[in-house]
């Protein structure tokens, strides 16, 4: 491939990359859910408030497994209030999903 060609096809590439991480970090915050019951404490970005929840999508919360997201949000943990009751699975399961999309795994 041609020097050329390669810088435009790495740029194309790099643009799809970037469009589909908006695209997927604006599913979770689009989300009605994650707005009436998330975004409070982890901001409307999912990129955590400073006195309020922390980042769904960066720091410490990027290494959690699905499980351990899925836990915390139906049992709640320390701060975080329990939504097992106040969810459906599939609500729960669509929030994991999402907050996985918008790390970018």
């Amino acid at each position: 491939m041609r020097p050329r060609l390669f810088s435009l096809a790495l740029i194309s590439a790099l643009n799809l990359s970037i469009a589909f991480a908006q695209t997927a970090s604006s599913r979770l915050t689009t989300n009605p859910i994650f707005q009436k019951e998330c975004a409070k404490c982890h901001g409307k970005t999912a990129e955590g408030r400073h006195f309020g929840g922390p980042s769904l999508v960066s720091g410490k919360s990027v290494s959690m497994s699905d499980d351990d997201v899925n836990n915390m949000i139906t049992n709640g943990k320390g701060r975080m209030p329990k939504y097992g009751g106040k969810l459906s699975p599939e609500e729960i399961d669509t929030l994991v999903r999402q907050i996985k999309e918008a790390r970018g795994k």
